[in-house]
């Protein structure tokens, strides 16, 4: 039982939950005009399983190629402190991995091209990208983003609708942000293991600094002129909930210039988390209603 609750939690399963949900967004908010018969439902399905079992095989393989660094930061999880063993570990990135792919190709040729995309961009991370600092932070980004374009290309090949780059781009933003947070928290590991933080190369001032210009970016991309709603791709509904993302954006970004500490980066790299799925609820609930 302690290795099947140790595999899970490699996976993140929530915030697998949540990009897969980040896919059938995409679908819903770049697709309005479809019927969801079955054929859509069945892509919308397809677009979920690779969203899911792709985040969950990028957690474990970043998992195990961060299992020094873990050792130093985060003991308790389940390969530093072997409830899972490597090997294990990799054997189920390759189920992971193909069960997506395989999703992939029953869905569409651009999804499959897309999700290859994002295959090789969360491998070279855990592999090497990580230890490039910022540019490290920009390739997992940017893997967070993909999942609503990917979204679009499950359902239908059509040219990608302003409101599903708009999420696209906030979610990328957001994402960089957290990404630098999150290297305050592992900045002694990361010391260790070499990684070029924006934390370890300037200290954690500068790292908090630095996150908050991409929370702001995130909140100027909800309101981007010209509005959404001015063009009617979202309804007055989305206002109210992308406002209270953009004030806990502000909240958390506050909280974080004044007190770049581990404890508190690490407090800020979890809340915003639950920004980013208010927002992303923005977008569903100005798109449906």
């Amino acid at each position: 039982m302690n290795k099947i609750t140790g595999i899970i939690r490699l996976t993140r399963p929530i915030n697998c939950i949540i990009t897969g949900f980040a896919v059938l967004v995409g679908a819903i908010v770049a697709n309005r005009s479809l019927s969801f018969g079955n054929t859509t439902l069945t892509r919308m399905a397809l677009g979920f399983i690779t969203g899911f079992t792709f985040l969950a095989a990028a957690n474990t393989v970043n998992d195990y190629y961060d299992r020094k660094i873990d050792a130093v930061n985060e003991p308790n999880r389940p390969i530093p402190s072997g409830v899972v063993k490597p090997n294990e570990a990799l054997g189920y990135v390759a189920v992971l991995s193909i069960t997506g792919f395989l999703a992939a190709s029953l869905t569409s040729i651009p999804s499959l091209t897309l999700a290859a995309i994002a295959w090789l961009l969360f491998t070279y991370y855990a592999t090497k990208g990580k230890r490039t600092g910022i540019l490290g932070n920009l390739i997992v980004s940017t893997c967070i983003a993909i999942p609503f374009v990917y979204g679009s290309l499950a359902v239908a090949k059509e040219v990608l609708s302003l409101i599903a780059i708009l999420f696209a781009s906030m979610a990328f933003f957001s994402t960089v942000g957290r990404e630098i947070t999150k290297g305050i928290v592992d900045v002694e590991g990361d010391k260790l293991e070499g990684a070029r933080t924006v934390a370890v190369l300037y200290g954690s001032r500068k790292a908090a600094f630095s996150a908050v210009i991409f929370y702001i970016l995130a909140v100027f991309f909800s309101f981007l002129p010209p509005l959404p709603w001015l063009l009617e791709e979202v309804s007055v509904w989305y206002i109210p909930f992308v406002a209270i993302a953009d004030l806990g954006f502000m909240f958390s970004s506050t909280s974080l210039l004044r007190n770049y500490s581990r404890e508190n980066a690490r407090n800020v790299k979890n809340i915003v988390r639950i920004w980013m799925v208010i927002g992303l609820f923005a977008f569903v609930v100005g798109t449906l209603a």
